[in-house]
């Protein structure tokens, strides 16, 4: 499964690499239209605009996968390796409620807004929500992921702790 995991968000970060080379087309080719030529690429704010929103989650399920995010890990580094579990499941619970809000909240979007246009695109407003369930999804099995490997002491007492060290250090 970590390998599964592992090859889904090289994925991720070659999609999320795309995203930007195509956000970065977009904007300064509408600058150099707009400035140069007084004309435009109708469809560059709205794209580039939805791309930073996808990629940004993308990043986020990449980032949760390689424990990357900001945390404060004080308190917990000091606990014995039982306090560190009992503090990891109840951190990885709250996460999971947390992900599932976003998740339903998100399809709920979704599907609300599957009929609709985008003004420039006519593009499905759909799509700009899904990518919450996409996020949701992947961040749930993730999480379910780590979880699971503390409940059955497959990760050692390092991995509890689910923060990195700031580069600085």
């Amino acid at each position: 499964m970590a390998r599964a995991l592992d090859l889904y968000c090289t994925f991720l970060k070659a999609v999320i690499a795309a995203c930007l080379a195509v956000m970065v087309v977009l904007v300064f080719g509408n600058v150099v239209l707009r400035y140069g030529f007084n004309s435009g690429i109708t469809i560059s704010e709205e794209m580039s605009r939805w791309l930073l929103v996808w990629l940004t989650f993308l990043g986020a399920i990449v980032a949760l996968r390689e424990h990357a995010h900001l945390g404060v890990d004080s308190l917990v580094r000091m606990l014995p390796a039982y306090g560190k579990r009992i503090c990891f499941v109840i951190n990885y619970c709250l996460m999971l409620f947390a992900d599932w809000l976003l998740l339903s909240g998100s399809w709920r979007q979704t599907i609300i807004n599957i009929d609709d246009r985008a003004p420039a695109t006519g593009l499905s407003l759909g799509i700009f929500y899904a990518v919450g369930v996409v996020f949701g999804v992947s961040a749930g099995v993730i999480l379910l992921h780590d979880l699971f490997r503390v409940l059955t002491g497959q990760a050692g007492e390092a991995e509890m702790v689910a923060v990195k060290e700031s580069e600085d250090h």
